[in-house]
């Protein structure tokens, strides 16, 4: 008889029992659903994220927590398959991290995800957690963004493990990402420590094949009030200090000898010491050196690289962004070639490393590729953010920026937003550029921050500009939904990660508790209101709040109508309409403005900046131009 054990939560299937007889049929449509049986042995294509959720769940994980933030997004939203984990979405990082830390203490293993930023929010928690320990497993996934594929900057988040001393690992593939999530809770608990697993955007993003296993129960552990271990008075965390320093040694040791960490052995001529996705660019640049593969980049296992060391001619270190190892390697005293000859900035891959080392180009030359053709982020046709930045930029407002959809506006043509630096720094910087620059700044200056950024850290420099009585200016762009993320669930949208009902957060009251007395809301696609609106609130001598209240287009599939056409007779090519920058407005062969039907979903914006009067409301989708 063929079994084929548990497989719930990947792709939704069931779990199943198959003989040879009667099964052959499930197993074609499990085949067909991405899982490959085997025998006794199942597997599936999983992306990285996909398996760090598979991971959690067979290592009998039982709570996970996370704030979206790309690429780290789809490990929570693969997680909910799995009924045996609670998983929520949480306010921000900080917060996930702390929830994720109690539940820890209470005896659960749990995991926290966030992207690389957002590790930068959750790190008061995350500094001090390696002095509290752990009671269940803790796992923090920190995915890291080479290349800046959709972030504000690339900072190398391996650096967190060092200053916070505590384990991490780094998979180099999907298989190992849920084989490290899994080693990681084991760590965790053997070593009472939180274990931080470093992703990239390529691990967790590309899929390879992942042999999926049962899932490992792990009871929940008795909580017990432990006041020298889990209350960090001063007096506490200075004996939890040196607990910390201890366990790194011993960490250390055992890397030495560890699963995670290994020697792949051929020409002794040329050895290589690399971890995560630089692995597997550099197997492909060097298909005859030895490798040091480290899976457990810190503590470093300093006894193997040594060994490693004595029995290869030359060292090569390839790691992506900053000489992490590298430079650990050398303070041991061991010569390296490293970063003298690959960049410090962007991602590697199989030709880089190749041509940075002097290869022969005929080894590398099937890797080339034709470069794919640029893609010019947009906002999508119909989106109600389109018509508020097109009111700032005619009224030549100063617009501080925030993270999110909204931040594409920016960009040509709108060209509307003159900083963004991180989730809720838009409310900040307003209140400091009108400090700084009163005169200048009075009646010409707004910050524009979304739902969900506001949840997450705009609520407190809006305190902040209360309190200091400034007469800041205000837009939350309230989408209802975290939109750049994939449409994920917030406080603000009365909806849980699970799809549970719970309470709707007000925004315009929670505005008006804070003491914004002027809470205006405008509906977005009304461009006269919204310019009205804001000449009336940039004009207030008080601390003002507009809420542009619309769903998300895409989440809402809300068409306002058929498509709109061009009467060519009217269109003077004036071009006002493509100062919107809505996808849907095209220039036709005759050199006249036409309305692409496939795209257009009648919101209007583009009709009324039309002065000419040449864009049509479809009265008569018969005499469309398009």
């Amino acid at each position: 008889m063929r079994v084929v054990k548990s497989i719930r939560g990947v792709h939704s299937e069931a779990s199943a029992l198959v003989t040879e007889e009667s099964g052959s049929l499930l197993i074609a449509n499990l085949e067909l659903s991405g899982i490959i049986v085997s025998g006794s042995i199942m597997k599936a294509l999983l992306s990285g994220n996909e398996a760090i959720a598979r991971g959690a769940y067979e290592s009998g994980a039982s709570f996970a927590a996370a704030y979206p933030g790309t690429p780290s997004t789809e490990i929570l939203e693969n997680i909910t398959q799995y009924e045996q984990i609670r998983a929520q979405w949480a306010p921000n990082e900080k917060v996930a991290l702390e929830v994720a830390i109690g539940a820890a203490l209470g005896g659960a293993r749990s995991l926290a995800a966030m992207k690389h930023v957002g590790l930068n929010v959750a790190a008061d928690p995350f500094f001090s957690a390696s002095y509290m320990g752990v009671n269940g497993g803790l796992v923090v996934v920190s995915a890291d963004d080479p290349a800046m594929h959709s972030s504000q900057n690339e900072q190398d988040n391996r650096w967190y493990a060092r200053a916070a001393k505590v384990p991490m690992f780094e998979p180099a593939d999907s298989q190992e990402a849920k084989e490290f999530v899994r080693l990681a809770f084991q760590v965790s608990e053997e070593f009472d420590t939180p274990v931080l697993i470093r992703t990239t955007t390529r691990i967790n993003h590309s899929k390879s094949v992942v042999t999926l296993s049962e899932r490992l129960e792990s009871p929940i552990r008795k909580y017990e009030s432990n006041f020298p271990k889990n209350v960090l008075l001063p007096s506490n965390a200075r004996q939890r200090h040196v607990f910390v320093e201890d366990r790194m040694q011993r960490l250390a040791e055992s890397a030495n000898s560890a699963e995670f960490n290994r020697v792949e052995w051929a020409s002794k001529e040329l050895g290589i010491i690399t971890s995560g996705i630089a692995y597997q660019y550099a197997r492909e640049a060097f298909p005859d050196a030895s490798f040091l593969k480290i899976g457990m980049t810190h503590p470093m296992p300093k006894r193997l690289i040594r060994e490693f060391a004595r029995a290869v001619s030359k060292i090569y270190v390839i790691e992506e962004l900053d000489p992490f190892l590298e430079e650990q390697i050398r303070a041991m005293g061991i010569a390296v070639t490293g970063k003298e000859k690959l960049p410090l900035l962007y991602e590697l891959s199989q030709d880089i490393i190749a041509e940075a080392f002097d290869r022969q180009r005929g080894k590398t030359a099937a890797l080339k590729s034709n470069p794919i053709p640029v893609r010019p982020p947009v906002l999508c046709p119909g989106c109600s953010h389109r018509g508020v930045f097109y009111a700032m930029k005619k009224l030549r407002l100063t617009v501080t920026g925030d993270i999110g959809c909204y931040t594409l506006a920016a960009l040509p043509p709108l060209s509307c937003m003159d900083t963004c630096l991180d989730m809720g720094a838009s409310v900040g910087i307003a209140e400091g550029l009108e400090k700084a620059n009163p005169e200048q700044m009075k009646g010409k200056l707004i910050g524009v921050i979304g739902d969900s950024t506001f949840i997450h850290s705009g609520i407190t420099g809006l305190i902040d500009v209360i309190y200091n009585k400034a007469h800041t200016k205000l837009c939350i762009l309230d989408n209802h939904i975290t939109a750049m993320t994939g449409h994920q669930e917030h406080p603000g949208s009365g909806m849980t990660l699970s799809r549970e009902q719970t309470h709707k957060l007000d925004l315009e009251a929670v505005c008006q508790a804070i003491g914004v007395k002027r809470v205006v809301r405008v509906d977005p696609y009304s461009l006269d209101d919204v310019i009205r609106v804001l000449k009336q609130e940039m004009a207030a001598a008080e601390p003002s709040v507009i809420i542009a209240d619309a769903p998300c287009i895409i989440r809402a599939r809300k068409r306002f109508s058929e498509p709109y056409w061009v009467d060519e007779e009217k269109c003077i090519e004036c071009r006002m309409c493509f100062r919107v920058g809505c996808p849907a407005v095209e220039k036709a062969e005759s050199g006249k403005t036409r309305i692409n039907r496939l795209l257009c979903i009648g919101c209007d914006v583009c009709r009324q900046v039309c002065k000419p009067g040449a864009i049509q409301k479809p009265v008569d989708a018969s005499r469309s131009t398009s």
